[in-house]
């Protein structure tokens, strides 16, 4: 009995995992069918990850404008519960991203456990300011006159972010979490290295409360796929952390086109804390003058 139990082991074959584009809350294949090869440190083969196309990238716009309206338009409260049940999520696969982590970046499973520790913790803290950005940044101004002036951060709306390329999951966590803390409707190209865990991000968000739209991932290569987005006229900023010199002049030049507001890159160490930089990048003021009454005899007013 014993040896038919072996026998019968021995003769399973392994289910590989098919990753999958993250677009407007589905998993779609690529337009364009194709696939690339995604190696680990050491260049063995882990998976067959969705070459992305310019017609994902226009299929990514329209869902992110779609779910923008309703993003933008809850409560900041709301959407820190909604960005915390995420947290929730990520900590109940832990070990899947520990692995994964481990594949994309040549680490040890303790320092890449370590590594996913991080990234949820920076989430949660992400979590935390969605109620507390507008108090930092907005508020009452004094004016010479019988008004209220009164100034409130709105969010930017469609941002492009190129992920990190090294750092394939806390550096991913630092640049998406800060833009739809604030409102925002997000696009990932994911590292065009090391996209596995941004792929088996989506994953979590579409099994957490966040609405589809709100995070769309694509993976390929980044050049191919940040040049048309760069160029949309409904893109409305691009953050171009995981460009080189030359990628993010050329991208910087494309998004002129429409004043895309543009977060430069540059150096960061995505294991400090990190400040409020990401949080204002992508906010616009809105401020508005309102009376508070005439002006009695007496001077005073109500």
């Amino acid at each position: 009995m014993s040896e038919k139990t072996d026998k019968t082991e021995q003769q399973r074959l392994s289910v590989f995992k098919t990753y999958k584009l993250y677009v407007g809350g589905k998993f779609p294949r690529s337009e364009s069918g194709r696939v690339y090869e995604v190696t680990d440190s050491k260049g063995k083969w882990l998976a067959n990850a969705p070459l992305s196309s310019r017609k994902d990238a226009r299929d990514a716009v329209v869902a992110a404008r779609k779910a923008f309206g309703g993003w933008s338009g809850a409560t900041a409260y709301n959407r820190g519960q909604i960005l915390y049940r995420v947290a929730e999520m990520l900590e109940g696969r832990k070990d899947q991203f520990v692995r994964e982590v481990a594949d994309a970046e040549g680490l040890s499973k303790s320092k890449a456990a370590a590594v996913v520790d991080a990234a949820i913790d920076r989430w949660v803290w992400y979590a935390g300011w969605t109620d507390k950005i507008a108090q930092v940044v907005g508020g009452g101004n004094p004016v010479a006159g019988p008004f209220f002036n009164l100034s409130t951060p709105e969010p930017t709306g469609i941002v492009t972010v190129l992920a990190p390329q090294e750092s394939s999951f806390l550096g991913l966590v630092s640049v998406i979490a800060p833009v739809i803390a604030t409102g925002n409707t997000v696009i990932v190209i994911a590292s065009e290295k090391s996209p596995l865990p941004a792929l088996s991000l989506g994953e979590v968000l579409a099994t957490s409360d966040l609405p589809g739209g709100v995070v769309n991932v694509l993976s390929g290569k980044t050049a191919e796929i940040a040049a048309p987005l760069a160029a949309h006229q409904d893109v409305n900023a691009i953050d171009l952390a995981g460009a080189d010199d030359v990628l993010a002049k050329e991208l910087e030049i494309a998004a002129a086109d429409n004043l895309k507001r543009v977060v430069r890159p540059q150096p960061v160490d995505y294991s400090q804390t990190p400040g409020i930089e990401r949080l204002t990048a992508f906010l616009e003021t809105k401020t508005v003058w309102h009376p508070t009454g005439a002006l009695g005899a007496s001077g005073s007013s109500y």
